[in-house]
């Protein structure tokens, strides 16, 4: 892997400053935040049931841990900028902010930090007698690997063991047969592409099969009941409705039907109505994409880094049907939008040939979904399998994740420290399990990283530990 080094160009500087400016804008004005958390606390925050601080309190709640925990390590140990780094602050920030003017001031700000700070702390760390900056690079192998298997989780909970052990076995030998005849690929490329593609197809089949016997079933019902026996039922039916509702208030469905029609309806023109915002946005994140300064994941920042842009851009593709139900069902609802949008902007800035076309196209990419969000939302209500295979998905990056970044930081403690680095990560994690989690637990294994770094260096001025060789 190459140097992490964090020394961005002047247009990088400018290009991340003026992003999470105008992210924390956004913030502010309830149109959409990072943290998928926040977002359903918006509908009250918009509709002035809850305060502005109160709504700040939530997200800084929800968002530190990553920050600081799993955002900084990130970037420090890879030189890759990531989404939780950037974003997350500028959703407090912008929350934050009681005047419209002071939350870009405030979003910029915290870019010009991140930017200009970055390099000098990661400079000063490789300087100290433990780098545990260079240590921490030994999480890439755990990451890449073990995230590769995300679709087998999903197969596995969603359709059974059987199924799961065919789809365990399809990514083993792909991943072999990867390694073997493309050894300049990223062996797990294949593997996740098939798993994937194998949980969709399942889950449409389902879906599919679901239809077909509904319809089947309604034809049998028709046949069964006499023309005569149906008008009547419909009669009686409208006479309870009535009866239920009052005669002079009709109505075309169920009032809950019709009240979350209503609100998803509201949110959608809401969005609509500041499309260039996001449009603008949209150009702003595939730009910093294209530059390869910005990963949209844990595994996509290791592959950026080592330059193979194409399978990060398979990644955090396939990462993104994981998320598109979330942040869709989240946005009709709060009427807030994701960041990133459905996160398919990541991936295509990674592969445009210059800045010019990747704004092009993240503006292009930001607008089609948002005005396709609507159809997107009702897609999902007669698709319940695929739905469910994109929530088994996202829970199951999120397990692949938690156990691989907590391998990873392991082997990042035995590098800087042997087995007292060990015991100390490993004791600092067990210790966060047994307080009930202060820190969360995706991010409390490089957390403890970084402080058991911190850790063995004034061991070692103190003269009391020598730093590991090699």
């Amino acid at each position: 892997m190459s140097s992490a080094a964090l020394d961005f160009s002047l247009t990088q500087q400018l290009t991340v400053t003026g992003l999470c400016a105008l992210s924390a804008f956004i913030a502010h004005r309830a149109l959409a935040v990072f943290n998928d958390g926040v977002r359903p606390f918006l509908l009250d925050f918009v509709q002035g049931r809850t305060t502005r601080g109160a709504t700040t309190a939530v997200s800084f709640g929800l968002s530190a841990g990553f920050v600081f925990g799993l955002g900084a390590p990130m970037a420090l140990s890879t030189g890759v900028l990531n989404p939780w780094l950037l974003f997350l602050p500028t959703d407090v920030l912008g929350l934050l902010a009681p005047r419209k003017w002071l939350a870009p001031v405030l979003g910029g700000a915290w870019g010009a930090v991140v930017v200009l700070g970055l390099d000098g702390a990661n400079g000063l760390a490789h300087e100290l007698p433990v780098d545990f900056l260079t240590a921490m690079r030994r999480m890439s192998t755990p990451i890449l690997f073990l995230f590769a298997l995300f679709p087998v989780l999903a197969v596995t909970r969603q359709f059974g063991r059987p199924l799961g052990a065919v789809a365990g076995v399809l990514e083993l030998a792909l991943t072999v047969l990867t390694m073997k005849l493309w050894p300049q690929m990223f062996a797990g490329s294949l593997a996740m592409a098939a798993g994937v593609l194998m949980l969709i197809g399942l889950a449409v089949a389902r879906d599919l099969r679901r239809r077909r016997a509904e319809r089947a079933e309604q034809k049998e019902a028709e046949a069964e009941a006499g023309a005569e026996a149906r008008a009547e039922a419909r009669a009686e039916a409208r006479a309870e409705a009535r009866a239920e509702a009052g005669a002079s208030t009709p109505q075309a469905g169920p009032p809950g039907d019709d009240l979350m029609a209503s609100l998803f309806s509201a949110s959608a023109a809401r969005l609509r109505r500041h499309l260039p915002l996001f449009m603008l946005l949209g150009a702003g994140v595939a730009v910093l994409a294209q530059s390869h300064v910005l990963g949209g994941g844990e595994a996509t920042s290791f592959l950026i880094a080592k330059g193979d842009y194409t399978e990060a851009a398979q990644v955090d593709f396939y990462r993104a049907f994981g998320f598109l139900p979330l942040i869709a069902t989240t946005a009709l609802a709060s009427g807030a939008y994701g960041i990133a949008g459905f996160t398919f902007v990541y991936p295509i800035g990674y592969l445009m040939p210059n800045p010019a076309l990747a704004a092009l196209a993240g503006a292009a990419v930001f607008a089609a979904e948002v005005l396709a969000l609507s159809a997107i939302g009702r897609l999902l209500g007669r698709l319940p399998a695929v739905r469910d295979s994109s929530e088994q998905l996202r829970a199951a990056i999120t397990d692949a994740l938690q156990l691989a970044i907590l391998f990873g930081s392991l082997l990042a403690a035995e590098a800087m420290g042997g087995g007292l680095g060990i015991m100390v990560v490993g004791g600092l994690w067990l210790l966060n399990e047994a307080m009930g989690r202060p820190v969360v637990r995706m991010a409390a294994a490089p957390a403890a990283v970084i402080a058991s770094g911190v850790l063995l260096n004034l061991l070692y001025w103190l003269d009391l530990f020598t730093p590991v060789t090699g």
